[in-house]
């Protein structure tokens, strides 16, 4: 896994012929994997993969675009790449804590589509469509058009909110996959989110750099680059995901001076291993993408056999502190079940604390003690200030 090389996969399971097409966005689109024929005719499934894609046309569509694919190793049947995008049987088991709407966003949402659980920040489910489906969607009852739920977004009804809501000063776009709409279409709903005076920045979460490279162009990132500050969160599980063309698209992203930063999900058999994570941020780095989150896997309707232990999860961020660049860190955080919001874990480093000394732990495992300043008594503060002296720190 310490492999940092950045290739080209194509044209991979499809012919030479295609080549001429594999850069456009349409071509990709239209040759999607997208059912049980086109997948028996490039890859041999297991009887529980085939189970399962006979289940996804009524729970969440599989789609995986030909980029994506390509990424699949065909001789091993647990590849962290297949286990994310081929459907398996174990999605339709629903364990006791599953939920439908494990983040509790239906309950958050002021008008439809908007979902506002932080005091200066809404999430803006602008459409419900992918390039390509991630078997542990969060967002799977509304994503992909076939689920319980449709998601509805009252496009004008939402804008009126933000106006009229002044504390709101972050918007993120998502979905689904905002960069699956137009250059055109997506700046109407920047330039319509920049005329609301008290929205300071937008950030955009999308796939779309590792699932469709190819539509990162230019020409889109001129557009984006008028709407600045802006920011982008993108979404890399396995180093094997950043390719040469991802690397290229998020690059030109990067040239536009937007911030970039990776949320990956803790996933079993695709990069519960500290080798894994280590590959993955360093790969990151060197695309000019900072890690931002490692999430648990929120606690999605058949998603069991991709979930892995919290302690799984702290002890990765463990393997990495102090083994690596801070930059290259994430930060480990669970969705508060039900609506609870971004919670962060971390390994424990504070020992014990009394007064004047707390003890600590380093990456190691040798132990320090800091001698922790004691709080000076309101009655000293108050003499101080009353001769016009301000403590140091004060």
């Amino acid at each position: 896994m310490s492999d940092l090389s950045f290739r080209s996969h194509a044209p991979g399971y499809w012919p030479h012929e295609a080549m001429p097409q594999w850069r456009e966005v349409r071509w990709q689109l239209r040759n999607r994997v997208d059912s049980l024929a086109d997948l028996e005719a490039r890859l041999k499934l297991s009887d529980i993969e085939r189970a399962g894609v006979l289940l996804a046309g009524s729970k969440l569509a599989m789609s995986i675009t030909p980029h994506f694919f390509n990424l699949i190793d065909r001789q091993d049947p647990e590849c962290p790449i297949r286990r994310q995008v081929i459907p398996r049987i174990e999605e339709g088991w629903t364990a006791p804590e599953e939920l439908t709407d494990p983040c509790g966003e239906d309950s958050h949402m002021p008008v439809p589509g908007l979902v506002h659980r932080y005091p200066d920040r809404v999430l803006f489910l602008v459409t419900d469509r992918c390039a390509s489906y991630c078997r542990y969607c969060t967002r799977s009852r509304v994503v992909s058009g076939v689920g319980e739920q449709h998601l509805e977004t009252q496009w004008e009804a939402a804008f009126k909110y933000l106006e009229r809501t002044p504390q709101v000063r972050d918007v993120l776009l998502s979905g689904g996959d905002p960069l699956l709409f137009s250059d055109e279409r997506l700046d109407r709903i920047l330039t319509r989110l920049r005329a609301i005076p008290h929205i300071q920045f937008i950030r955009i979460g999308t796939r779309i750099p590792i699932f469709l490279p190819q539509r990162i162009t230019p020409e889109l990132c001129a557009v984006l680059k008028k709407h600045h500050p802006l920011f982008m969160s993108i979404h890399t599980n396995h180093p094997r995901e950043l390719t040469a063309e991802a690397r290229e698209a998020l690059g030109l992203l990067a040239e536009a001076g937007i911030p970039l930063g990776n949320q990956s999900v803790l996933l079993r058999g695709v990069n519960d291993s500290v080798e894994v994570q280590k590959a993955l941020v360093h790969k990151l780095l060197m695309c000019r993408v900072r890690p931002y989150y490692l999430y648990q896997c929120d606690l999605i309707n058949g998603s069991s056999h991709l979930r892995t232990s919290v302690a799984e999860g702290i002890a990765i961020i463990d393997g990495l502190r102090g083994h690596t660049t801070g930059y290259a860190i994430p930060q480990f955080v669970i969705d508060g079940p039900g609506g609870g919001g971004k919670i962060p874990l971390n390994p424990q480093y504070i020992i014990d604390t009394a007064p004047g000394k707390v003890t600590l732990r380093n990456y190691e495992g040798e132990v320090f003690e800091y001698p922790d300043p004691v709080p000076m008594p309101a009655t000293v503060l108050a003499r101080l200030h009353a001769h016009g002296c301000q403590p140091q720190g004060g």
